[in-house]
């Protein structure tokens, strides 16, 4: 999927969100849902080899997801022109990859709605970016 989405240039290189400081990607997670401040994600750039195993072995590595097979991140084309995401839902695993998200009515609707979510474990400081 990373090959055929364009999430890959020519150098199989791309950028990979992940939690600031060296919390793990699961620590993140029980810190957003504590209700407590969680610092921004950052991105940044690295490049695939060879041998790799997103979802599967690499999930456990703590900052792109909670266990093997049980992925947790998101990540960009080095030109911003595909974003994916995956995440371990309540019955599977969930994908989604947009290629120009700048340009996708859907995520537009789906930031709508995140900035107009009213529940105290959202996070409000994503909540006014995405709302400025």
């Amino acid at each position: 999927m990373p090959v055929t989405s364009g999430l890959l240039d020519h150098r199989r290189e791309f950028l990979v969100q992940l939690p600031q400081g060296t919390r793990s990607h699961r620590a993140a997670l029980r810190h957003q849902h504590s209700g407590g401040h969680t610092a921004p994600a950052v991105w940044t750039g690295v490049r695939l080899l060879e041998r790799w195993d997103i979802m599967g072995r690499a999930a456990g590595s703590a900052f792109l997801g909670i266990h093997a097979g049980h992925p947790g991140f998101a990540m960009m084309a080095l030109d911003s022109s595909v974003y994916v995401h995956a995440s371990t839902g309540e019955i599977g695993v969930d994908v989604l990859a947009v290629r120009h998200p700048e340009r996708s009515a859907n995520v537009l609707r789906h930031r709508e709605w995140i900035a107009g979510y009213d529940s105290p474990y959202a996070n409000r400081e994503v909540k006014e970016r995405i709302a400025a």
